[in-house]
């Protein structure tokens, strides 16, 4: 089974975010076999009894093949489940890699899991940004993350491991349409990839092309991106989509409105954004004190203020306001 971007894994320090599902269970014996060396980072939300089956499962086959393990216990309630669960899942991983010095965080998204998002995105209204939601390799500031499954159909993974017969655990609540994801899955992408598998990589490989060409217009100076702009709503529109999701952000309908309707501010309370005459930026917000003659600096050079703080904090050259 070939996978992808394991040149950018090889002799580095990795994280693999495993769960005891089928697709992290499969990438973890995977990585062994392309002799890729990896800890494991699991998080135990406590929803399921089977939970702590698969906590056990994960310390065993670390023990096993010497990898180190980190696990997180918390426990969820409703509403937004999914999405609680994401944001804890990140914010642990995030602190791992910081505080133990890893360079690439590896998850086991895959086939399936590409065109489930893109019928999610599509049934909301969706550029190719949105529609494709995830990249082989995405660069954030102190990481990167590598998903070596992403062209890999399920069936093949789940085949692997019965091959292998190595354990994996099936999480029940997948089975539930009541979630929207599940209700894409079963009754949508599954199948659809069980019919067209190859037709669905080969367009995922395109687009991604497609959506690299968007990207080529972005410039970056470590976590700033600006670009052109080019005084047409909808192209400006999609070059300030890639690039909030460049950042780990993706923008609502509500909120492109209101980046055309302000032209300068903050998204979420994390991320501020500015429309200029000539360029369109995007920046980490950061509300870094300023002394008079930076201030007075930075009127000079018409630098947007929500912009200021991470321009000061990382010492941004201003030519790029000129």
């Amino acid at each position: 089974m070939e996978l992808s971007s394991l040149d950018r894994l090889k002799g580095k320090k990795n994280l693999l975010a495993f769960s005891a599902g089928i697709d992290s269970t499969a990438l973890f014996f995977l990585l062994v076999e392309h002799n890729i060396d990896f800890d494991i980072a699991i998080v135990n939300y406590n929803l399921r009894p089977q939970s702590k089956e698969e906590l056990a499962y994960a310390h065993r086959l670390a023990k096993k093949y010497n990898k180190k393990i980190f696990y997180k216990e918390v426990h969820l309630t409703p509403p937004s489940i999914e999405k609680k669960a994401r944001t804890i899942r990140y914010a642990f991983f995030e602190k791992i890699i910081t505080h133990h010095g890893y360079d690439n965080l590896i998850t086991a998204h895959q086939l399936n899991d590409q065109l489930e998002w893109f019928l999610m995105q599509l049934s909301k209204g969706a550029g190719v940004v949105e529609l494709v939601g995830m990249d082989e390799v995405t660069q954030k500031e102190h990481y990167t993350i590598v998903r070596p499954l992403l062209y890999i159909a399920k069936k093949k993974l789940l085949a692997y491991l019965h091959q292998k017969k190595v354990r994996y655990f099936i999480d029940e609540s997948n089975s539930d349409e009541r979630f929207f994801r599940n209700f894409i899955r079963h009754r949508y992408s599954d199948p659809f990839i069980e019919k067209f598998e190859k037709g669905v990589r080969k367009s995922f490989f395109y687009l991604h092309e497609d959506k690299k060409l968007l990207q080529k217009k972005i410039r970056t100076i470590k976590q700033l991106l600006y670009t052109d702009n080019t005084k047409n709503e909808y192209e400006n529109l999609r070059l300030f989509s890639t690039m909030f999701k460049k950042l780990g952000y993706l923008l609502t309908s509500s909120q492109k409105q209101e980046i055309l309707r302000q032209r300068e501010g903050v998204i979420g309370g994390k991320i501020a954004f500015a429309i200029t005459s000539t360029k369109l930026f995007v920046v980490p917000y950061y509300t870094t004190p300023l002394d008079k003659r930076t201030k007075e600096l930075y009127r000079k050079y018409k630098v947007p203020k929500v912009l200021r703080g991470y321009i000061f904090a990382h010492n941004i050259n201003l030519d790029i306001f000129s």
